[in-house]
């Protein structure tokens, strides 16, 4: 079912949309406390007795956890922002009228664990149950991504308990300093795509440069974040993980889509010289990239209608692109400003609303 909504561009134009789906709102807990109740006694003491918290690798991310959210977002009792239903609700599923918003998070735990990885499945399994009791359960517009630890086997025995869930959709893969396109980590693609689930991709609190780990400052990190996408694409495409599974798809959330036209081309390029050294990679790349690769709008950088519109015509494609807000962040967009001036109603309604509803099959 789909809703008429108005929707106001930077003109004051008014343009009948057909529905509006989020796919990047980072629901959070309030503190670690919070996964207690669905941890076993064996676990809990890590967290209830010895303080156990997330590793924050990058050291700004600590300088500045108390200013990446949007100023108005904290609940009124003090809590982290997006720790709060209500809240959200008020602030974006009502206000912005969406049909639907895809719960992404932001306790990734194949991100955080380095070498524990029966506390980490734990960690994954109570966020998981919290997830869909304190917000699943309340709103039918919301719509879960798995969690999971980095460990394959532990990951696929998550997927399987969790994936029968009707509103979880994607299973969660950070994107972080390891690649996930190795052949070791196969067994959770398969798993996903047993169960009809998407695979999210998002970055993470352990992102570091690809060409090395000299990122000292904030604005460093950000800008890095697109060649970070880049390396777990290349690895997804020459790993031969969509030659394994075709009808697997895969969402790169939060790390713009401005270099896909870039990439797929370069790929193409690079595979046309050099195809014998994967020859398990059996389509020209930029295929992969248009028929299992989606990305999102979030970040936006101030592009013009007709830039827009280029970049959409070097990727061959208007399904490649999902709208996402990234609710409760600073850089939040509200899907009211996301797309420039003059951008043709079509196109407006497919990054808003149709590729996300034909993505999740919706």
């Amino acid at each position: 079912m789909t809703t008429d909504l108005r929707v106001n561009n930077e003109k004051n134009d008014k343009k009948t949309i057909k529905g509006i789906i989020d796919t990047d709102v980072h629901h959070e807990i309030k503190s670690t406390r919070d996964l207690l109740p669905y941890l076993s006694d064996h676990w809990k003491r890590y967290i209830a007795e010895y303080g156990w918290v997330p590793e924050r690798s990058i050291p700004f991310n600590q300088i500045r956890k108390e200013t990446k959210y949007r100023m108005d977002t904290r609940p009124s009792d003090g809590a982290t922002p997006g720790s709060d239903y209500n809240l959200l609700k008020e602030q974006l599923l009502d206000k912005h009228n969406m049909t639907h918003a895809v719960l992404t998070g932001w306790f990734y735990e194949a991100s955080v664990a380095k070498g524990w990885y029966e506390f980490a499945a734990a960690r994954a399994s109570a966020y998981n149950d919290y997830t869909i009791e304190h917000w699943l359960s309340k709103d039918n517009r919301l719509l879960g991504s798995i969690t999971i630890p980095q460990d394959p086997m532990a990951a696929v025995r998550e997927i399987d308990r969790v994936a029968s869930h009707p509103q979880m959709v994607q299973v969660m893969l950070p994107i972080a300093d390891f690649a996930w396109g190795d052949p070791m980590y196969h067994p959770i693609f398969e798993a996903a795509n047993r169960h009809g689930l998407k695979i999210g991709m998002h970055l993470s609190a352990t992102i570091t440069a690809q060409g090395g780990d000299f990122l000292r400052y904030y604005v460093a990190w950000r800008s890095v974040h697109p060649q970070a996408y880049m390396t777990q694409t290349i690895s997804l495409i020459t790993n031969g993980v969509f030659d394994k599974f075709p009808e697997l798809q895969v969402a790169l959330v939060e790390g713009g889509f401005e270099w896909v036209p870039f990439m797929m081309h370069r790929m193409d390029s690079a595979y046309k010289a050099l195809r014998a050294e994967t020859p398990w990679v059996k389509r020209m790349p930029s295929d992969y990239f248009r028929d299992n690769l989606r990305f999102t709008t979030q970040p936006w950088d101030d592009l013009t209608a007709k830039q827009f519109m280029n970049i959409i015509d070097m990727m061959g494609s208007e399904d490649m692109i999902m709208y996402a807000s990234d609710y409760p962040h600073w850089d939040f967009d509200p899907p009211e400003r996301t797309l420039p001036t003059g951008t043709p109603d079509s196109l407006r309604d497919k990054i808003l609303f149709e590729n996300a509803r034909n993505f999740y099959r919706l």
